[in-house]
């Protein structure tokens, strides 16, 4: 199976695009690695001292995604996904049954970590998602209180340095590989990405 990688800093239209995309090949398998955050004492235990721990990849179940993705690939019947409640801060688990089809399917890997993970990422076709900051920062400040209970005061503290963790890890990444930079927002670029998806499913 084709696997698409999503990856971008916080708030640039990661899900925006992964929800396009999953309407136009709607037989495909999403996982966000935002649903694997860790729920561990010592993880809440190192948030309290580290405000910036929910953006470092120690924080998520990275070997869980790796053996979920093995799974997909191994076109396992049913497969154990997770869920992240953000509210709670607690991590719940899901058996589900996993339909595979050759024609109108791709595993869609997207969040911040998603470029970040054991894959060959030579072989996967990688998106990392642009958009102004400003407009990422509104983005974040109305997510964050809706979803994830956190006031203006704790977006503030975050968001600048998640962005400056993120592009300091995607940097060393985007040395090793390709990666389409695209606006999910901008219509004639997901349109041009669209057709070479098309193309890559007839050409398979």
């Amino acid at each position: 199976m084709k696997t698409i990688i999503i990856t971008g800093p916080s708030c640039s239209g990661k899900t925006i695009l992964s929800n396009k995309l999953l309407k136009l090949f709607n037989d495909s398998i999403v996982i966000k690695t935002d649903s694997y955050y860790r729920d561990n004492i010592l993880i809440k235990f190192l948030s309290i001292f580290q405000y910036d721990i929910y953006d470092r990849l120690l924080s998520i179940k990275k070997n869980q995604i790796n053996k979920i993705i093995s799974s997909i690939y191994n076109k396992e019947r049913f497969v154990l996904f997770y869920h992240y409640d953000f509210m709670r801060k607690k991590s719940y688990q899901t058996k589900l049954p996993i339909k595979y089809s050759d024609i109108n399917q791709y595993l869609i890997l997207e969040g911040i970590f998603a470029h970040r993970l054991d894959l060959n990422y030579q072989e996967t076709i990688n998106i990392v998602c642009e958009e102004e900051k400003e407009i990422c920062y509104k983005r974040r400040i109305k997510r964050d209180q809706l979803e994830r209970g956190r006031n203006i005061r704790e977006v503030n503290n975050k968001f600048s340095r998640s962005w400056f963790l993120f592009y300091k890890n995607f940097q060393r990444n985007q040395k090793r590989n390709k990666f389409i930079v695209l606006n999910p927002v901008d219509k004639r670029s997901f349109d041009k990405l669209a057709l070479n998806l098309k193309n890559i499913k007839l050409n398979n």
